[in-house]
């Protein structure tokens, strides 16, 4: 049984495979996550890019489909990765267990800063909600002010 730590770890990364797969960052993110699957096994490598791909398949169909799928599979996927994780990180003895744990967590690391948004932007890795009830106001930016009510009456010498 692996610690806790390396269980969130097998988590997080399970999640960022989920993530990245329909960003910009996915070609290289995947090679990354395959050879560290591969652990120098060309042919290892080769199949968790095939599954890796398969999942990217996956989840942009159910994106398609619609929200409640989209999700069923988001949850899915992320399960899957992240068991498939933390089998190798079971299988490892000990002290590559740890190296593979530090380059999985370097490897995260490096995607979770690829995530940017413009000045003024928000970068959002899965789904926002935004929403407002009783007069009230509700976004994600705002440039420029917000009110709530009619706008204000123009003096009459302005016309």
């Amino acid at each position: 049984m692996l610690p806790e730590a390396m269980t969130a770890l097998a988590a997080a990364g399970g999640t960022a495979v989920v993530q990245a797969a329909s960003t910009d960052a996915w070609g290289g993110f995947r090679q990354q996550v395959a050879r560290w699957f591969g652990r120098g096994d060309q042919q290892r490598t080769s199949g968790q890019l095939e599954r890796l791909d398969r999942t990217a398949g996956e989840l942009e169909a159910a994106a398609a489909s619609g929200s409640a799928e989209s999700e069923r599979a988001y949850l899915r996927h992320e399960a899957g990765w992240q068991a498939r994780i933390e089998a190798l990180l079971e299988d490892l003895a000990d002290t590559e267990r740890a190296q593979a744990a530090e380059e999985l967590q370097e490897l995260l690391t490096q995607y979770q800063g690829t995530a940017s948004a413009g000045q003024g932007g928000l970068a959002v890795g899965r789904d926002m909600n935004i929403s407002a009830e009783g007069n009230s106001i509700a976004a994600g930016v705002i440039n420029g002010g917000a009110q709530i009510g009619p706008p204000p009456v123009p003096d009459p010498s302005q016309g």
